[in-house]
């Protein structure tokens, strides 16, 4: 069994096939985790998850609507709309039974509205980021994080949440980072925090010749990081792994990432889906 703990069928890249997309996974026996970015794509994805079982929901909002920011990546186009987080709204999605995860919430400073500072834009984040924190703590559900060129401010927050604790999970939040590309110094201290971490496609890329580094240091940390906190995801529609890439990701692809963390750590791809798939359950609290 698959379980893709990252993936946005409810996006409008789906919007003529999602129930086609959904099928062909479950009938894989897949279990997916469709995360909301505003408030109509999480209640999408709760109205989605209500529909089927073995699918499930996060609600949140993603830092790169909480200014308007015109985002150009290889697989879309668009300009964001402006959006709080309306915690009133999330409350009653998360009275559903479906929901397991707070976010996409987080920091990015890759993505930057032109007419904001760099310094408007990350105090916006850091601000929203904690509303989610203090969300998911009163809702006993684990953050969905999103953090991109922004992990030592990311890791700074966090530690100045914790900093009379231990570890994170002793204010009851855990959580995932999603898509992590970083090196191994953000990774450790992200599980010294009792995160897990979530890995897409990317892992399958070969490095850029141009500048192979950033691939270079991700292979370390598929390497090292301990088996028991890595979780797997697509991303779907985006980040298609290697063998798929040009193509729209669907959230069966993840079986590529598996397969790269069985190469790289000496275990079957079949043990792989096992472990990963058992550590979602664990850290969504899914029986």
């Amino acid at each position: 069994m698959l379980f893709d703990t990252h993936c946005h069928i409810q996006f409008r890249a789906f919007k003529d096939d999602h129930e086609a997309v959904i099928k062909r996974c479950l009938d894989k026996g897949m279990i997916l985790n469709l995360v909301g970015t505003q408030k109509d794509t999480s209640k999408w994805a709760v109205e989605m998850a209500e529909k089927y079982e073995n699918v499930y929901a996060s609600i949140g909002t993603h830092p790169i609507h909480l200014h308007p920011t015109h985002v150009d990546e290889e697989e879309t186009h668009f300009m964001t709309r402006e959006e709080d987080f309306d915690e009133p709204y999330y409350d009653k999605l998360a009275q559903s039974k479906k929901v397991i995860g707070v976010g996409e919430c987080g920091l990015d400073l890759y993505h930057l509205p032109k007419d904001k500072t760099k310094e408007e834009v990350l105090a916006k984040q850091k601000d929203i980021f904690l509303k989610h924190l203090r969300f998911a703590e009163h809702h006993d559900l684990p953050l969905v994080i999103h953090c991109r060129e922004a992990h030592d401010e990311m890791i700074k927050l966090l530690k100045s949440e914790t900093s009379s604790k231990s570890q994170i999970k002793n204010l009851n939040i855990q959580g995932t980072i999603h898509c992590f590309t970083s090196n191994w110094s953000h990774a450790q201290q992200y599980l010294e925090m009792g995160f897990y971490l979530g890995f897409t496609g990317v892992v399958t890329f070969p490095p850029k010749k141009t500048d192979p580094n950033p691939q270079l240091q991700l292979n370390e940390v598929v390497e090292k990081v301990p088996l028991d906190r890595v979780v797997v995801e697509t991303d779907a529609p985006y980040l298609a792994p290697q063998s798929y890439r040009g193509q729209r990701a669907e959230p069966w692809m993840v079986e590529e990432v598996v397969k790269r963390f069985a190469v790289v750590r000496g275990v079957s791809a079949e043990e792989m889906a096992e472990i990963t798939t058992a550590n979602a359950r664990r850290l969504f609290s899914i029986d």
